[in-house]
């Protein structure tokens, strides 16, 4: 990573793994925010009622410096713990992985547990293409319309993606830049001039 990229998975996918008559349905899911992991895991809980154990693990920011590993009832870090070491081994952030478990009659142990779900979100992971993003900045500019040919000029060299515009006799412009190109796009945005604000 430059600082101003981070890995992570281009699309849902999902596995099965089956030992001594246990079963493991495993998701990965590409997530942006705590909310959106609420969102795939209630959907999960609903569809999987049945399941005796729903484990997950989640990691979240370009660091992945927030993260969380659940047991759901299974015996203390054998299900969310391996689960969220597959993340870190593959160095991916903003993905939720979810393990739901049928028993099958026969009590794995607790190596045995550690084994199951570490196996059940590799086999997930492993069905995704891990791509490279990169971190932005959403930014609102104010400017004349006299001002246009300029600006949109400095929008196109920092391929800005556009979130909404307005052209009237006073304009309005929200774009998402990479943080990598903006202290540059700053620095030329100055010369025009135009008045900026970052919103995140």
């Amino acid at each position: 990573m430059d600082g101003f990229t981070f890995f992570t998975i281009d699309a849902q996918a999902e596995s099965e793994y089956k030992v001594l008559g246990s079963k493991f349905l495993s998701f990965a899911f590409p997530v942006s925010s705590a909310e959106e992991v609420k969102e795939k895991l209630e959907k999960c809980k609903k569809k999987y009622f049945d399941a005796t154990h729903i484990c997950y693990a989640y990691r979240l920011g370009a660091k992945g410096e927030i993260w969380k590993a659940f047991d759901a009832g299974e015996p203390p870090h054998v299900a969310g713990d391996p689960i969220l070491r597959q993340l870190r081994a593959k160095n991916i952030t903003n993905v939720l992985v979810v393990a739901v478990r049928y028993f099958g009659g026969t009590k794995l142990g607790a190596g045995g547990l550690v084994s199951a779900y570490k196996t059940a979100a590799e086999l997930a992971l492993n069905q995704c293409k891990i791509i490279q993003r990169e971190l932005t900045a959403d930014i609102e500019l104010f400017f004349e319309y006299w001002q246009m040919a300029p600006v949109m000029r400095l929008q196109h060299e920092a391929g800005a993606e556009v979130i909404s515009q307005v052209f009237e006799t006073s304009c309005f412009a929200c774009w998402r830049i990479g943080l990598g190109k903006l202290p540059a796009f700053e620095e030329k945005i100055k010369n025009i001039p135009v008045k900026m604000r970052i919103k995140n």
